[in-house]
């Protein structure tokens, strides 16, 4: 295991076992102060059933061999999640995870096609690290100051990072920007020698204490679907939902979407920005903006 991907398994086993109390995990009280916060090594060794020696050569990269059923001990203990749990899974075996050290994938013409009959909510399509591959005209519209980066470095995690009014678009910036980190760190568990992620988490940590605190954390997170809050600086305040889909053959691309509530005052106020968006979206045809 490379140095990096060791030193990502130790910082996500630490920060896991920082979560639990050994009163959270049964364990009985101790007399005394501890050390470190939530349980120690040897403590996550005892509640696992194996060595305390053989936790501690795990927690340091050194798992050449280990079984499913030591690391579905672990993550027992640690109370994972499904993402947490797969994210160990990757952590652990990064010679069999994908690795993506290339130029961000090119749309296919019917992926192409599909987003251009998007034409009432926001849409677009990522590749790898959250990189823009398209999006459509009211999704150029919509977000906010995305159109300031360079065409070949929009990407939706700097985006949020580097742009003034991606701060401003969410009601609850922190919440969305700290969800995407821990996506970001899934996709660092599957390609820890990806270059292109090296260089933009080391732009964003060097650029950003917030992105650096987060990152830190080693906290994933996998969002398929839910309900944020907006305030565009043309249209005013919405709600919409959004939508995210792996389309099949294409496993390193997300197509997402806006959903809005026929009817709402979100609705009239994303109506208002796609009649803003095609009185000047001439300049593309009406057609996806896809990336270069």
């Amino acid at each position: 295991m490379a140095d990096l991907a060791a030193n990502d398994l130790r910082e996500f086993l630490r920060t896991r076992r920082a979560r639990i109390t050994p009163q959270d995990a049964g364990l009985p009280p101790q007399i005394g102060v501890r050390r470190v916060p939530g349980l120690r090594r040897e403590e996550v060794a005892l509640l696992a059933g194996v060595s305390a020696e053989y936790y501690e050569r795990i927690e340091r990269g050194r798992v050449k061999g280990v079984s499913t059923s030591v690391l579905d001990a672990i993550a027992r203990v640690l109370r994972l999640n499904r993402t947490e749990r797969d994210h160990l899974y990757a952590l652990v075996a990064p010679a069999r995870a994908r690795q993506a050290t290339g130029p961000a994938p090119r749309l296919r013409p019917g992926l192409r096609r599909a987003l251009d009959l998007v034409v009432d909510v926001p849409a677009l399509v990522l590749g790898p690290r959250s990189d823009l591959l398209a999006i459509n005209p009211l999704g150029l519209a919509f977000y906010a100051g995305l159109e300031l980066l360079p065409a070949g470095e929009r990407n939706m995690v700097r985006y949020l990072f580097t742009v003034g009014a991606a701060r401003d678009l969410y009601h609850d910036w922190a919440a969305t920007a700290r969800k995407v980190v821990a996506g970001l760190r899934v996709y660092a568990g599957t390609h820890p020698h990806d270059p292109r992620l090296a260089d933009l988490v080391g732009d964003l940590a060097v650029g950003d204490p917030d992105f650096r605190r987060w990152w830190a954390e080693h906290d994933v997170d996998v969002r398929e679907h839910g309900t944020k809050g907006y305030h565009h600086p043309l249209v005013g305040e919405l709600e919409l939902g959004y939508e995210a889909f792996t389309p099949v053959g294409e496993p390193e691309l997300v197509f997402g979407l806006h959903t809005v509530e026929p009817g709402s005052g979100s609705a009239a106020a994303l109506g208002l920005l796609a009649s803003w968006s095609a009185s000047v979206g001439e300049r593309t045809g009406g057609q996806a903006v896809e990336e270069k």
